[in-house]
């Protein structure tokens, strides 16, 4: 099993819930704290979905489609690596490797399934507050995603209040429709992790059944490859 490849799995689960926001006026922001909990009330009105997604971390850049339904059912198709697929079904997360043939499955913990069924909502975004600090990155104006882009947006700079959290910073990227176009995570051990959202559609209604996962019949399974299930 490809070591980054799991380092990759370990972070995602930890960001799982970076997602997007329906639109609402962002008018009157004086402070990151109330342009957040603005984004925060946001994500509570998210039933479902469907985006564009690009993961880079060091010389690794995945890229596929990722679904979301609340509260917990989660889902990306990989096109980069072909045909690698995660699924979150909201008692287990999947993992296909498709060039190993392998199947990496994790029951989740109770906290854990309380984080994944929560984060993209107020609530989830709460916990984020309690957890980090939250400050402008380069202050309230929207400035380009990246130099020379035509899409604008405000960097919220997060820290962590103690390292009990799973990155010491995370820098969310927020348009001026309120919707999370990135998200930049930096672990305890000074790696990034970064998601990009694009082509986002909200509250299409996203059948239950996009989120059942049939593995490879001849594929071989590893169970809880990062932690022992609770009794």
């Amino acid at each position: 099993m490809n070591q980054q490849t799991t380092r990759l799995f370990r972070a995602f689960s930890l960001i799982v819930f970076v997602f997007l926001s329906a639109a609402l006026s962002a008018q009157e922001i004086l402070t990151a704290e109330r342009f957040f909990n603005t984004v925060s009330d946001a994500y509570g009105e998210v039933d479902d979905y469907e985006a564009l997604i690009t993961i880079n971390h060091g010389d690794t850049t995945m890229e596929g489609v990722c679904y979301y339904k609340s509260p917990n059912l989660l889902r990306i198709n990989f096109t980069e690596p072909k045909d690698q697929t995660i699924v979150v079904d909201g008692e287990k997360m999947s993992l296909y490797l498709p060039r190993q043939n392998v199947v990496l499955r994790q029951q989740l913990k109770r906290h854990s399934q309380v984080a994944l069924a929560s984060m993209a909502s107020s609530q989830g975004l709460a916990l984020l507050k309690r957890g980090y600090s939250i400050a402008f990155l380069d202050g309230p104006d929207p400035v380009p995603l990246d130099e020379g882009s035509d899409l604008l947006v405000r960097n919220l700079n997060l820290h962590w209040r103690s390292t009990d959290e799973g990155f010491r910073q995370i820098i969310i990227s927020v348009d001026e429709d309120l919707r999370i176009r990135r998200m930049k995570g930096i672990t305890a051990d000074y790696e990034s992790f970064q998601f990009d959202f694009n082509a986002v559609d909200v509250n299409q209604g996203i059948p239950d059944a996009r989120f059942q996962y049939d593995e490879p019949a001849s594929a071989y399974v590893i169970e809880n490859f990062l932690f022992e299930p609770e009794e």
